[in-house]
């Protein structure tokens, strides 16, 4: 028997969003990856350096994860921290990355890093809301590197649209070129950027629910009180046609500080 939209909503209304794990979705959700492969670029980049420092870690899934592909025995440098600001995050990320040898630095949500200047020799961060690029650059040895896969311009906008209405100017500040004249301007060298958009669908209204509640920028302010209509017709559109379709974007971005 087909579930209710009442059952979906209520179970994805009730799921916990903590962490960076998505494996809720599992079965219930699919989006392409990048590329590049971020997590084992980054396993690659560890192995180079003496001091590094991932920003925004979530709940410390991605480092995690360089443990089990990670070709180095240990897969970390000497100095290896993490940051995050939101405190459930941080308590995640702390009870997961310290057994590990990483050391989770729990920080406000704006600048400055608490760190000295010229501390690390890789800064690294994935999807982060805010690029801190003066913070980067002071925080960096020099000839070191910030390494980042970051969210693009428009990521999921067809879901966005749907709830919220058109909004053609939504993430124009993640555009490539805007990423890059924020970090030329604090003094860093841009050495790679690349742009991909991912195809994503989803299989049912629980699925977006719980999406939009983790990933908390696509549709700033989301409820399920407050969105229930656009909610309600969404899921009929789903259980007549078949998946929703959207696109995340991606952008891959290297810069070395001089």
């Amino acid at each position: 028997m087909a579930r209710t939209f009442d059952d979906l909503v209520a179970e994805a209304d009730a799921a916990s969003v903590d962490g960076w794990d998505f494996s809720w979705l599992d079965g219930r959700a699919t989006e392409e990856r990048p590329s590049w492969g971020y997590q084992r670029l980054l396993s690659r980049r560890l192995t180079e350096v003496s001091a590094a420092v991932d920003l925004n870690t979530g709940g410390g899934e991605v480092l995690a994860g360089i443990e089990e592909i990670s070709e180095s025995r240990p897969p970390f440098p000497p100095t290896m921290a993490a940051t995050e600001s939101w405190p459930p995050n941080a308590i995640r990320a702390s009870r997961l990355l310290h057994p590990r040898g990483v050391v989770l630095v729990a920080t406000e949500d704006r600048p400055p890093l608490p760190f000295t200047d010229e501390s690390f020799d890789l800064v690294t961060s994935r999807h982060p809301i805010a690029m801190w690029w003066t913070e980067i650059a002071r925080v960096l040895r020099p000839g070191g590197t910030y390494l980042g896969q970051h969210i693009g311009p428009a990521t999921m906008i067809e879901l966005t649209e749907f709830l919220l209405g058109p909004m053609p100017d939504k993430g124009a500040q993640y555009a490539p070129d805007v990423q890059r004249a924020g970090a030329e301007a604090a003094g860093l060298q841009v050495v790679d950027v690349r742009l991909e958009r991912l195809r994503a669908e989803f299989f049912d209204i629980g699925a977006i629910i719980y999406f939009l509640r983790k990933v908390i920028w696509i549709v700033p302010g989301f409820t399920v009180e407050g969105h229930l209509d656009r909610l309600r017709e969404l899921h009929e559109r789903i259980e007549s046609d078949g998946p929703f379709v959207a696109h995340a974007t991606r952008v891959y971005f290297e810069a070395r500080k001089p």
